[in-house]
């Protein structure tokens, strides 16, 4: 049995690493492709050195997140592979193009994080969600609550709930990170003394939006450090004295900086997921989120770019006594290998 797997950005990397040994240990042979939608090597090359990923077959190297430019160079792998199954993650342009480049070569599609939804139809993300559940014909949800959503919805593909793969990366690789990553001491921080901020959504960068967002960064007491995409640091204009641009940091590296932070601020959908399993308040910039859980749980907090109100969050920030767990308990990606076998087994 052959899987393609599409990878693309930051997120995807570190998902795919728990799934990619989870494949091999269940004989299934995976080919890696890496879109190139993340191309800066601290946000690419560096995940597959750090995490042992297996190296992709495939790299479009595009350095374009446009999914109609991906597309093609997709399309000519799955054809020359002719896998059974084409594997996406999550919600990006890359997530899209892989599905629908698998559709056209007549391949089935399985989504990792399927079924989970905002509410907010104007963000990409959420309308690539929707678009790629629509043609999948394996959904591998993370939860009940997006079960039921893809019921709700009608979606023609089976569905089996695994988990969320990200927990198997965070709880295997934090630890690790904590002890092998001089990051602290390399910016001479303490552990709980600093905040830690991420902005790389399409609509939070748009100046004036990230402008609000700065500026309630800049309203900070503690030092916040900004470990800053290449976008954003494209479209910022001033940046506050307390706050400390950095350039992007590899997965080690940053695992070890945000699990000891005070707080996490962030539009980032992992990074709200990876605040919760570190035990590290989060407050997040944007007016809804898939991850809706975090959120009712008391654990992180929707300020959209208001400055005042993401200041007053970080100030206040702090996490319930009873953390119930979410999204699984780091055995996802040993069911996702289960499933692809299964869907296979009974198609």
């Amino acid at each position: 049995m052959k899987v393609l797997s599409v990878v693309g950005n930051r997120p995807q990397f570190i998902k795919s690493g728990p799934v990619s040994e989870a494949l091999r240990e269940a004989g299934i042979e995976e080919v890696v492709l890496h879109t190139g939608q993340h191309w800066d090597r601290e946000l690419s090359d560096v995940f597959f050195e750090e995490l042992g990923l297996p190296a992709p077959a495939y790299r479009l190297d595009l350095h374009t997140a446009d999914p109609a430019a991906m597309r093609p160079g997709i399309l000519e792998a799955i054809e020359r592979e002719r896998p059974e199954w084409v594997l996406v993650y999550g919600d990006t342009n890359s997530t899209l193009a892989g599905a629908e480049a698998a559709v056209a070569a007549g391949v089935a599609v399985a989504h990792v994080e399927a079924g989970l939804r905002s509410g907010d139809l104007s963000m990409p993300e959420e309308r690539n969600r929707i678009a790629v559940d629509r043609i999948s014909q394996l959904l591998l949800p993370p939860d009940a609550r997006s079960e039921a959503t893809l019921e709700r919805e009608g979606v023609s593909g089976r569905i089996e709930v695994v988990g969320d793969v990200m927990a198997d990366a965070s709880f295997r690789f934090a630890p690790i990170a904590r002890e092998r990553s001089e990051i602290l001491s390399r910016l001479g921080l303490a552990a709980g003394e600093y905040v830690v901020a991420t902005i790389h959504r399409e609509a939070n960068v748009e100046p004036e939006r990230l402008g609000r967002i700065v500026e309630g960064l800049g309203r900070i007491e503690e030092p916040v450090l900004f470990p800053a995409h290449p976008r954003t640091r494209g479209r910022l204009r001033e940046v506050p004295p307390n706050v400390r641009l950095l350039d992007p940091l590899g997965y080690l590296d940053m695992a070890a900086l945000a699990s000891q932070a005070r707080v996490i601020v962030t539009d980032s959908g992992g990074l709200q997921k990876e605040a919760y399993w570190y035990g590290v308040p989060c407050v997040t910039a944007r007016p809804s989120t898939e991850w809706v859980d975090t959120v009712e749980v008391g654990a992180n907090v929707l300020v959209d770019d208001d400055p005042e109100r993401l200041a007053a969050a970080v100030e206040t920030a702090g996490m319930p006594d009873d953390l119930p767990p979410l999204y699984g308990d780091g055995d996802a990606s040993v069911l996702v290998a289960a499933a692809l076998r299964g869907s296979l087994a009974r198609s």
